[in-house]
């Protein structure tokens, strides 16, 4: 998934998604212990959308602070 389509998400179903690729990898780790895996990159890719994912949420929950902090300057000057 790329970063536009994650930045189409909103926060609950990010969340969701990271809830999801933490249990891929967790997956992913227990089919390498049991010799299941041989293409060990997966790891990285997993990792790297945690990462994106984790990113698009924090400037999600960052905007919505700060239009709510704008609204109540707003209602201050009023």
């Amino acid at each position: 998934m790329s970063v536009n389509d994650l930045r189409e998400l909103s926060i609950v179903e990010l969340n969701d998604k990271i809830s999801e690729l933490k249990k891929d990898l967790m997956d992913a780790r227990f089919s390498l212990a049991t010799s299941q895996i041989e293409d060990t990159s997966v790891f990285k890719k997993i990792k790297k959308e945690i990462a994106q994912a984790n990113t698009v949420l924090t400037e999600k929950i960052n905007q919505a602070k700060n239009k709510e902090e704008n609204n109540e300057w707003d209602r201050k000057k009023l």
